[in-house]
């Protein structure tokens, strides 16, 4: 009876030590394929673009001096007419033109002032032209200093709040294309990459888009753009 139990035991104890083997051994390869999943390569992708812009907000600001309120208004009106005409004289349209009420400032307001004006009245005005014809006008913005020989006391466009923007509305349109670039070149690098570490390159793993900038191309050119994105893409490595 006693031989039995023994052969009984000793027969479950070989199941048992087969089957923890088996069991270790699943593990193992399980541990080790997920190690070799974990083998990751992360890359960025550049794509890049060149483009016009298609709008433009061009404000025009002029000001006007006096030392009566019918005087100020009068010098603004007819500056403002003058202005209007020589855009319509360069083929822009009334439609692509705003005017913006005066702003007047009252020299005698500040009389703790030293500096004395020979002038009580400041006014400033602005026409602002926004229009599609960015191929136009970008000449037309240093053609426009002409009038001051008109005695048109134009504001300087560097002045805060007075910037000629330049706009490029169709990002979306190049999207797609641009993404495919950028995808490309990340998958390039990678490849690259698993090149020089003698693996190969596997599925990707993560992905991220980036974001989408729009920059002047230099200063001289605002109406030139640059369009980039950078995509980060996580790809797996394969021995």
């Amino acid at each position: 009876m006693r031989n039995r139990l023994n052969t009984s035991y000793g027969i479950l104890g070989v199941f048992i030590f087969l089957g923890l083997w088996i069991l270790g051994y699943t593990l193992g390869e399980s541990f080790l394929k997920v190690k070799k999943m974990d083998r990751v390569v992360t890359v960025k992708g550049l794509a890049e673009k060149e483009v016009k812009a298609d709008v433009v907000l061009w404000p025009i600001d002029f000001k006007v001096t006096g030392n009566e309120l019918s005087e100020i208004y009068s010098s603004l009106e007819r500056d403002n007419s003058r202005i209007i005409e020589f855009l319509k004289e360069n083929g822009i349209e009334s439609d692509e033109v705003t005017v913006s009420a005066p702003v007047i400032e009252d020299k005698m307001l500040y009389q703790y002032n030293d500096n004395v004006s020979p002038f009580r009245y400041v006014a400033t005005q602005t026409v602002t032209v926004y229009s599609t014809k960015v191929d136009k006008i970008y000449p037309l913005t240093n053609k426009i200093g002409e009038l001051v020989k008109e005695n048109i006391a134009l504001g300087s466009s560097n002045q805060y709040g007075v910037t000629t923007d330049y706009i490029y509305t169709k990002l979306n349109d190049l999207k797609p294309e641009m993404i495919e670039m950028a995808t490309k070149n990340a998958r390039e690098v990678a490849e690259k990459f698993a090149k020089d570490s003698n693996s190969s390159l596997g599925k990707i793993k993560s992905a991220n888009q980036g974001q989408f900038t729009i920059t002047n191309r230099d200063q001289h050119n605002p109406q030139i753009k640059n369009v980039r994105v950078v995509s980060t893409i996580e790809y797996y490595l394969v021995d």
